[in-house]
C-alpha cells in the first residue's frame, strides 16, 4: 500500500527552508512573549499613549515597527555581525543610543502636565515627531540588531541553502507579529488614561517615573559590554 504523499510546501517556504508550522507557531509565540517584556520600546508606546491618546500610541508603535525593519536589514547584510565583532562599531552605536534614551528621559522629567481633555489630548501632539521618536528609540538601540542575530538563526535549519533569505523572512515575520502587541499596549494605556481618574491626576508622577526609567535604560545601554569581548 502506497503512503500518501506529503503536500508540497509553497514555493517561498521551500526556497527559504522556513520552519514547519509547529516551529513557526513556536517562533511567533516566543516573539510575542519577548515583545510583552517591558523595555524602551514598550515604555515609549505607553508614555506616548498616556499623554496623547491611542492614536499617538499607535503612531509611536508604527515608528518602532519601521525601526525593526532597519535592524532586520542591518542584520541581514551583516552589519549586525560587525556590531557584535567590532568593539568600536558597537561602542559608537551604543553611545548614540544611550544619549538619545537619556535625552528622552530628561525631557519626560521636565514635561509640563498633560491636558486630559479627550477632545484635545490626541491633537496636542505632532504625529511626525511621535513617529520619529518611536523610530529612533528602536533604531538607536544596537541590542535590537544583536537580538535578531541571536534569536532568528535558531529557527533556520543548518542545511538551508538560502540562509540570508530565510533570515530576512523570519525577521519580517517577527516584526509583523509584534505589531498587534505594541498596538495593544497603546490601546490599553490610552484606555486607562481616559477611564482611570488616578492615572489622570498623577500624570506628572508617571512622567517622572517614565523619565527615570528611560534614563535607567540609557545608563544600562551605556554600560553594556560588547558581546564579542
Amino acid at each position: 500500500m502506497r503512503r500518501p504523499r506529503k503536500p508540497a510546501a509553497p514555493p517561498f517556504i521551500e526556497a527559504t527552508a522556513m520552519p514547519d508550522l509547529p516551529q513557526l507557531l513556536l517562533f511567533i509565540a516566543a516573539g510575542w512573549l519577548l515583545n510583552l517584556t517591558p523595555g524602551p520600546d514598550v515604555l515609549c508606546i505607553v508614555s506616548t499613549s498616556l499623554r496623547g491618546g491611542v492614536r499617538a500610541g499607535v503612531v509611536a508603535a508604527l515608528g518602532i515597527f519601521v525601526g525593526c525593519f532597519v535592524h532586520v536589514a542591518i542584520a541581514t547584510i551583516g552589519l549586525g555581525a560587525l556590531l557584535a565583532a567590532s568593539a568600536t562599531a558597537f561602542t559608537v552605536v551604543k553611545v548614540i543610543g544611550a544619549i538619545y534614551l537619556l535625552w528622552i528621559g530628561v525631557r519626560l522629567l521636565r514635561a509640563p502636565p498633560a491636558d486630559w481633555s479627550p477632545a484635545t489630548a490626541p491633537a496636542s501632539m505632532d504625529m511626525r515627531r511621535v513617529f520619529r521618536r518611536g523610530f529612533l528609540t528602536n533604531v538607536l538601540n544596537p541590542k535590537v540588531a544583536l537580538f535578531f542575530l541571536a534569536f532568528l538563526p535558531q529557527f533556520i535549519a543548518p542545511g538551508t541553502e538560502h540562509k540570508t533569505l530565510a533570515f530576512l523572512a523570519l525577521g519580517v515575520l517577527f516584526s509583523v507579529a509584534a505589531l498587534p502587541v505594541t498596538i495593544g499596549y497603546a490601546w490599553l494605556a490610552a484606555w486607562a488614561a481616559r477611564r482611570v481618574h488616578t492615572v489622570q491626576r498623577t500624570m506628572r508622577q508617571l512622567d517622572r517615573a517614565a523619565g527615570l526609567l528611560f534614563i535607567g535604560f540609557g545608563l544600562k545601554l551605556a554600560l553594556t559590554d560588547n558581546p564579542a569581548q
